[in-house]
């Protein structure tokens, strides 16, 4: 799976690989909290460029790293976020605590989120 997490300063970038499934999920979940744990980390980011299929493992994976970031006064984003992933993002009510951007915040409108600006 490579490289799934990239540190820039206190900004976790998540990336989320082509099928997030029961193994994918787990190994994202051991590496995040490594460092969730370890370090402050004022937001996670969730690149889903890649991603083509996610299942209740992934969605369980995401909730528990919102959980710990939030916790910690951090924030959650998804970005290149595909119709097929936001669907399953929808239906999960994921979509109500973490904005979904189909590109980058700064060149997207937020598609979901808890409030505009897609924080």
């Amino acid at each position: 799976m490579g490289n799934i997490l990239k540190m820039k300063g206190s900004e976790m970038v998540i990336l989320v690989p082509a099928e997030l499934d029961h193994h994918s999920a787990e190994k994202i979940r051991r590496e995040a909290d490594r460092i969730l744990i370890g370090q402050r980390v004022e937001r996670v980011i969730f690149d889903f460029q890649n991603t083509v299929f996610m299942d209740s493992a992934g969605i369980g994976m995401i909730m528990g790293r919102y959980k710990l970031v939030q916790s910690q006064g951090g924030t959650v984003t998804a970005i290149h976020v595909k119709e097929r992933v936001r669907r399953i993002l929808t239906l999960s009510g994921i979509h109500k605590i973490i904005a979904l951007y189909e590109d980058e915040p700064e060149t997207s409108k937020v598609e979901r989120g808890r409030n505009g600006n897609g924080i």
